[in-house]
């Protein structure tokens, strides 16, 4: 009986590993399935330009892993239990189970509330592209009213940052404002919050600085301070967390559910599962947790690929740099900031700015749809055999 490779999750991370074990594992041995509640790829780096009413695209899974050799199972987790070592799903013909010798959970992140009550009654986000989809509804009938609309962008971390600035060039008669708990851009080196605070300028954003929200309500969201801020659209920008699955699963979780690995992306609690993305809590090389982000997907994707190829075929495992270069911060269609950061974390003195850095984070966006729309293209086309009974599931023992 084959080796079953389950993958939870085709974002940027899942959709990688999967492609890169297709190509360096033998079929003759193997068996790779990949499970994903949405049909289409989606490029979760650029839903705020899909909230702000601009088009991107959004590949067929199924033409991405055509020809590729990795099975797409279409349908929601609903659960997953390491002990049994199945995926409960939610799909069309009404779910089932889906059993695993290895686990790759590659889930994602959703929107953090911190407990603010109305948020999730009142708040749109960007988080997901059906939420991202609703709130460009919200902009569309405000845009149509013609008599302008407030839109309160709430948390100014990399998200709330570019979501404020797309809004606010997109649709420039709403009225944009973006609520930051700290000073705007304090991870930023002093220049490049210059610069932020110039294109905020420029987009007529209007920004509060050192204010707490303490609940969103329908039409208005109430402060720390006492100060109610009308809004007729609140975009929740604050922070984000993995959603619950791994936690009621049993696996081994921080706080905000991610999954807590070792450097090998494997899952402290369950040797046979791994995790990546947003979904891991992994150490980097300077002894930090990695950030959720596009570069931590990439990275931890390659350690967990290495670590799976090397485990199930018996060679050594190659130790993938954990990093966080810096960030990438679009600021509309024709503006940016790339700020590089230094071993601790911290902001470098230097930054790039303006169409230069917007044209480098454009071409980063584009290479990265096009790697995960090819996802095994250019890797290595030798198949490893794997080692005798590198795992064995509750089902085979019991056989």
């Amino acid at each position: 009986m084959k080796h079953r490779i389950v993958i939870l999750g085709a974002g940027y991370a899942g959709t990688y590993v999967a492609g890169t074990l297709a190509r360096r594992l033998s079929p003759e041995d193997t068996e790779i399935t990949v499970v994903n509640s949405d049909p289409d790829f989606v490029q979760r780096l650029r839903l705020h330009q899909l909230a702000a009413g601009q088009e991107i695209e959004a590949p067929q899974l199924a033409d991405v892993f055509a020809g590729t050799g990795i099975g797409l199972r279409l349908g929601r987790v609903t659960a997953v239990d390491p002990e049994r070592q199945v995926v409960a799903l939610a799909d069309a013909q009404g779910g089932g189970e889906l059993g695993y010798d290895t686990l790759l959970y590659a889930l994602g992140s959703r929107v953090a509330d911190h407990g603010v009550p109305g948020v999730t009654e009142h708040a749109f986000d960007v988080a997901a592209r059906p939420s991202a989809l609703r709130l460009r509804e919200r902009l569309d009938s405000l845009s149509r009213r013609g008599e302008g609309g407030c839109v309160l962008i709430v948390g100014d971390g990399l998200t709330g940052i570019e979501t404020a600035t797309e809004i606010a060039e997109s649709r420039p008669g709403l009225s944009v404002t973006l609520v930051a708990r700290g000073e705007l851009g304090d991870r930023l080196s002093a220049a490049a919050r210059s610069h932020l605070r110039q294109a905020c300028d420029r987009l007529r954003i209007t920004v509060l600085e050192h204010t707490e929200v303490e609940a969103v309500e329908a039409a208005r969201v109430l402060c720390a301070d006492g100060a109610a801020l009308a809004s007729d659209a609140t975009v929740w920008t604050a922070g984000f967390a993995a959603g619950p699955i791994a936690a009621a699963g049993g696996l081994e979780v921080t706080e905000n559910g991610r999954i807590v690995v070792d450097r090998t992306m494997r899952s402290l609690s369950h040797p046979n599962v791994y995790a990546v993305g947003d979904s891991a809590y992994a150490i980097g090389d300077n002894g930090r947790p990695l950030p959720m982000s596009c570069a931590s997907a990439g990275y931890t994707g390659m350690q967990a690929t290495n670590a799976i190829v090397g485990r199930l075929t018996g060679r050594k495992i190659a130790n993938t740099k954990l990093e966080y270069p810096g960030n990438h911060i679009s600021l509309g269609r024709r503006d940016g900031i790339l700020q590089m950061v230094d071993h601790e974390g911290q902001a470098k003195p230097k930054y790039m700015g303006g169409r230069k850095a917007a044209r480098i984070k454009a071409g980063i966006l584009k290479l990265s749809l096009w790697t995960n729309s090819h996802p095994t293209f250019g890797l290595p086309k030798r198949k490893h055999r794997l080692a005798a009974a590198p795992h064995t599931s509750p089902e085979k023992a019991a056989a």
